[in-house]
């Protein structure tokens, strides 16, 4: 007679199909993002595309692509993959943020699905197949979900991040199946050299594409040699030293760091290369350590006040003590490292995630000299938590009186305790990640409730009192008699108040008023002088100097000439000034005040402080002209020929053909 099986319960059937548990957390994913696709601009989204003429081409041709591609003021690798895929969609649905965030979300999806695979792969190592694949479904759901990563997709400029780790995961996952097949294969397996060949391209591969996106992608091989490290020990099948895996980290991860290391520390060393900043290294590094141990406490317990996305009111730390939090927080990342080494032979995979947390600061959280803070810099960090976390929690319950379990299965060998209260512990884990991210979701679907929750979350921040007071502004169209326009003064004079703040709040009150023609006061105008004098003055700054600029020449604004010269005097009193700062006083000089040989000399200034970027020659050029210095321009000309990589000034140069300029 056929035996009768019960049939399986309901949890054990879907278990059985890992892809169903992942479709379902996608699912969760989209629901949760949605309310937040129909949001606005944010921050740097307009520098690097709201106010960026290069990722809005008019067209697919090749001189707009390779302009759109070279474009980005982020960073001096340009990011040119990011901004080709601004321009993307730009030609496909114009400047509107909602097909921005929806593609960021297609991309973390994928990013999703390439971490439940590289997940599955590595817990096969150490878990039976079906159990594997939902524990690797439940990984990458968990991490979809997480509310630290929705910067990543809803903030559009982080695409830059999501796109980058996209190709840090496919290319782990491509090391990390190269690897599994060479311990794998038959000794006398004549085809071994074709694995080691794809461990060399998927790194050498996924990095150089996940730095056309952004330069986070250069941590691909730390992660893979802690990978190996860890997980394959660097032994081939008959568990000798694998020769030939060490040389391939040699080439791509040790000489790299070793030339890194000395192009960048000079800089790194003169005090003069902190100037634009209000720490120093040491006390950068004093800070990562409180820093590093809050994005851990963010990422598995959120709170609202604690990802509140502006963090420009954290306070460095000045010593060890100052505050005490710091000497605790470098002894938490210690003991962390400790716990890892110590988990490594027991729990290979806890001790993997740990580390995979931690290398992925080592880069934004060390010596150069970023911005201390940011959300988004825990995209790939997190997912390293959900590696420790969720298999730890999902441990099977350890038989009573048996300090191990009789499998072989390294991870399964080591039970736990307590798997009800486990079990518990992740739902209720979920169940918070999935609300807060819903909720906040729901913020960031409008720019008005967005605003007012970023201020509520952070009252001490400057940017974000000065975001609230920007978008009453915005949502008061200039008129006075609207009751947004006296919402607008509180939010900004506080943050014009407010410790270590630019000079945004006070560009914005100035602005406002001079547009509504409504007086300005002027301790608004001392205030941004003072701060201009105190401290060299940083990007936001030069952004307010030149919206100041841009309103007083489209004469949307009277603004008093001495003032603005003051401005300009005091931000340009520290040396040596940037070619951003430069450019503005000379449109200011040349358009406002009519000053053509002071507008010239500064643009000329420009042009030699940022030799490789084209706009200033360009109009350095029309000055030339204009003042019949035809010679003189013709030289500028030639220089803009220079820089015309792939046709992406043809239609600067034609227009200034048009003004009779050409090549000598």
């Amino acid at each position: 007679m056929t035996p009768v099986t019960s049939p399986k319960p309901a949890l054990a059937r879907l278990a059985d199909r890992p892809w169903w548990l992942l479709l379902i957390a996608m699912a969760l994913t989209v629901a949760a993002y949605a309310p937040g696709l129909t949001g606005g601009w944010l921050f740097d989204d307009y520098p690097n595309i709201v106010d960026n003429p290069g990722v809005q081409p008019h067209d697919a041709s090749l001189g707009s692509l390779v302009r759109a591609a070279l474009s980005s003021p982020s960073s001096e690798f340009k990011r040119p993959l990011a901004s080709l895929s601004f321009a993307a969609n730009y030609l496909a649905a114009g400047l509107d943020p909602y097909w921005m965030k929806f593609t960021n979300l297609v991309i973390h999806l994928l990013n999703g699905t390439a971490s439940f695979f590289l997940a599955r792969l590595l817990l096969r190592r150490f878990r039976k197949e079906s159990a594997a694949g939902w524990l690797a479904a439940l990984t990458a759901g968990a991490w979809l979900l997480l509310p630290i990563n929705l910067t990543g997709v809803l903030y559009v400029v982080q695409r830059m991040e999501s796109m980058a780790n996209l190709f840090v995961l496919v290319g782990l996952l491509g090391y990390v199946h190269a690897r599994s097949s060479l311990q794998e294969a038959e000794p006398d397996d004549g085809r071994g050299w074709r694995h080691y060949i794809l461990c060399a391209a998927s790194l050498v591969l996924a990095t150089g594409l996940g730095l056309l996106a952004k330069e986070t992608a250069i941590m691909l091989p730390l992660y893979a040699v802690s990978t190996e490290w860890i997980v394959f020990r660097f032994r081939d099948r008959r568990s000798r030293f694998d020769w030939r895996i060490a040389a391939l980290f040699l080439a791509v991860l040790v000489v790299p760091l070793i030339v890194g290391l000395a192009w960048l520390l000079p800089d790194v060393l003169n005090p003069s290369y902190w100037a634009t900043r209000d720490f120093r290294l040491t006390t950068r590094l004093l800070s990562e350590a409180r820093i590093v141990t809050d994005y851990l406490g963010w990422t598995v317990l959120p709170t609202p006040t604690a990802l509140s996305f502006y963090h420009d009111d954290f306070v460095p730390s000045s010593g060890w003590l100052h505050p005490w939090t710091t000497l605790a927080g470098a002894m938490a990342l210690a003991l962390l490292l400790v716990g890892a080494l110590w988990l490594r032979r027991r729990r290979p995979l806890a001790a993997l995630g740990i580390l995979l947390f931690m290398g992925c600061h080592l880069l934004t959280g060390t010596i150069l000299p970023l911005e201390l803070i940011y959300e988004h810099r825990n995209y790939f960090a997190s997912f390293g938590l959900m590696l420790t976390i969720v298999p730890l929690l999902t441990a099977p319950q350890r038989p009573a009186g048996d300090p191990l379990s009789v499998t072989p299965m390294p991870e399964v060998s080591k039970a736990l305790p307590m798997a009800l209260s486990r079990y518990v512990a992740l739902a209720g884990l979920m169940l918070l990640w999935i609300t807060q991210t819903t909720l906040t979701a729901y913020a960031w679907g409008d720019p008005l409730r967005l605003s007012a929750e970023l201020a509520d979350r952070a009252p001490a921040s400057p940017r974000a009192q000065y975001e609230l007071g920007r978008t009453y502004i915005i949502y008061s169209h200039y008129d006075p008699s609207s009751p947004f326009t006296q919402m607008a003064y509180a939010p900004l004079e506080r943050a014009m108040k407010l410790p270590d703040s630019s000079i945004l709040p006070e560009q914005a009150l100035i602005f406002m008023n001079a547009r509504m023609s409504l007086p300005i006061k002027d301790a608004w105008w001392d205030s941004m002088v003072s701060k201009l004098k105190a401290h060299k003055p940083g990007v936001q700054d030069e952004s307010s100097l030149g919206a100041l600029t841009q309103c007083s020449r489209e004469n949307l604004c009277q603004l008093p000439a001495n003032r603005m010269i003051d401005a300009f005097e005091a931000a340009l009193s520290h040396t040596p000034p940037s070619a951003r700062l430069l450019a503005a006083y000379g449109d200011y000089a040349w358009n406002v005040l009519g000053d053509h040989e002071l507008g010239l000399g500064m643009i000329q200034a420009a042009a030699r402080a940022a030799p490789d970027e084209p706009a200033y020659l360009i109009s350095e050029t029309r000055m030339l002209v204009a003042m019949g210095r035809i010679q003189a321009a013709q030289s500028s000309y030639q220089l803009l020929q220079r820089l015309n990589i792939g046709g992406r000034l043809d239609r600067d140069l034609e227009s200034l053909r048009s003004l009779h300029v050409r090549p000598k």
